[in-house]
């Protein structure tokens, strides 16, 4: 079978191609090449496709590098920086995926193939004839959220060779074969930006504009921020505040005001009732009444911890996740991803329009 792998210079993609090899597949690899400003250079992917290019020589495989550089920049990154622009929480890595590495490549070169492979830890599961995305045997490296907005006919070409091992393993994998980059570190950061720290990406596009740090119970000053941009609600980090811990739990946009609420246990950080817009199911909606409560698990952010919670459509673009317990940092325009009762099949994510 003719199967495409993007590969990143990264370990997982390496044993994905390890074990397609042999599985006795014909591959094909590719490496997505999308950094900052040309006049820069891109450093971190010149270290990637030397990797990339010495696991293609290793199992003697063609590759070739492909440049998404506009096509990313002109989607992914517009609508990163717009949404914290106006003063929300985007989600590059999940629109990465749906409009860049299942979309364009998709279509200029996947379509070429059988199937296209990647290193995500997911899975898949056929139900009923339908090919559904389903969570890895990891639940700490699983990144079914990231994926949840990829459409349904994404999924039917796209395989996780590794959704089913742990990250240990996969490890032990790239070192028993002696992988290039078996001990090579985790890539961190926002999709394809390498190793640039979020906040200068956003400063250097946004800019500074230094305003108040409120305590959201007394109106009293506590210190000063350098954008409402640069912080999302939930955050606890990087506030510099003394007599702490502070959570970030609103923002007025208009006047540039960062409000918090103090200590672990503050109420403020915490919420129950999701608004959700823009439902995107990937493969249509899963049940035949919506207008009915309908029990489902969900996360709110990249972590292993799934939420119960009651899930209903309420009006033809509002849906709402009723949780039986409280949401910590529920952040307007990040998406709730939502998963079966048995916290198994991903069916797909809204964007957080409100809370309480």
């Amino acid at each position: 079978m003719a199967i495409a792998v993007l590969i990143s210079g990264g370990v997982d993609s390496a044993v994905v191609v390890h074990r397609l090899v042999e599985q006795g597949e014909d591959l094909h690899l590719f490496y997505i090449r999308i950094g900052l400003d040309i006049d820069e250079g891109d450093c971190s992917a010149d270290e990637d496709i030397e990797m990339c290019t010495l696991i293609a020589r290793k199992y003697g495989l063609p590759f070739d590098v492909v440049s998404l550089h506009e096509e990313y920049w002109d989607n992914v990154m517009e609508y990163a920086l717009r949404t914290v622009k106006a003063g929300l929480t985007p989600n590059p890595d999940m629109m990465c995926n749906r409009m860049i590495k299942f979309g364009y490549f998709e279509q200029r070169w996947g379509k070429e193939f059988d199937l296209t492979a990647t290193g995500h830890y997911a899975t898949t599961d056929i139900i009923d004839g339908r090919k559904y995305l389903a969570t890895a045997i990891d639940p700490v490296k699983d990144q079914t959220d990231f994926l949840a907005q990829i459409t349904q006919e994404q999924l039917n070409h796209l395989i996780f060779p590794i959704g089913n091992l742990p990250k240990e393993e996969v490890r032990r994998i790239a070192q028993e074969v002696r992988l290039p980059n078996a001990s090579r570190k985790d890539s961190q950061g926002i999709c394809f930006l390498g190793q640039i720290n979020y906040n200068d990406f956003i400063r250097r596009y946004l800019g500074e504009r230094r305003g108040p740090i409120i305590e959201i119970e007394t109106g009293r000053k506590l210190g000063e921020h350098r954008g409402y941009w640069f912080h999302t609600i939930g955050q606890r980090k990087g506030l510099g505040l003394s007599g702490g811990p502070w959570y970030v739990v609103k923002k007025n946009v208009e006047e540039n005001i960062i409000y918090v609420s103090g200590g672990y246990g503050t109420e403020k950080q915490y919420g129950r009732t999701l608004h959700l817009d823009e439902m995107h199911f990937i493969g249509g909606c899963p049940w035949d009444d919506v207008t009915s409560l309908v029990k489902v698990t969900f996360k709110n952010r990249h972590t292993p911890v799934f939420m119960n919670a009651n899930f209903t459509r309420i009006s033809d673009r509002e849906w709402l996740l009723e949780s039986e317990s409280d949401v910590q940092g529920i952040a307007p325009g990040q998406y709730a991803v939502i998963y079966d009762e048995n916290r198994h099949l991903c069916f797909g994510s809204g964007m957080i329009v409100g809370s309480k």
